[in-house]
């Protein structure tokens, strides 16, 4: 059980890298007006969401202890980012503040899963 949960974990991680690099990649295009979503943040948001979920049940399987207050905020969170990068995907321009948005709930489930214990 633990290699199971050791790889969803590092699928997980491949999510929050894809979710955080795609929008650091655009952080020139926000300052000139012209970021974008690109499909690698709404699959790694997507990622994220699904191996999140599994590693939940694996755990819970395992009889490990699960902070479900700590898990409810994260999917908020994650549910939050994903509805916006799905609903503005197709957008050609995405307003800075909503771009931001993003990235700074992204950047705040980051440290929610590592500060949280």
């Amino acid at each position: 059980m633990d290699v199971l949960i050791h790889l969803f974990v590092g699928l997980h991680i491949i999510g929050i890298a894809s979710l955080l690099g795609g929008f650091l990649t655009q952080m020139k295009a926000m300052g000139e007006g012209t970021a974008r979503f690109t499909p690698a943040m709404l699959h790694g948001a997507f990622t994220m969401l699904v191996t999140g979920v599994i590693l939940v049940g694996l755990n819970q399987a395992d009889d490990q202890t699960v902070n479900n207050i700590k898990i409810g905020v994260k999917l908020a969170l994650l549910i939050v980012i994903l509805g916006l990068v799905y609903v503005k995907r197709d957008d050609e321009k995405v307003d800075k503040g909503l771009f931001g948005l993003v990235g700074l709930l992204t950047t705040a489930n980051i440290f929610i899963a590592v500060l949280w214990t």
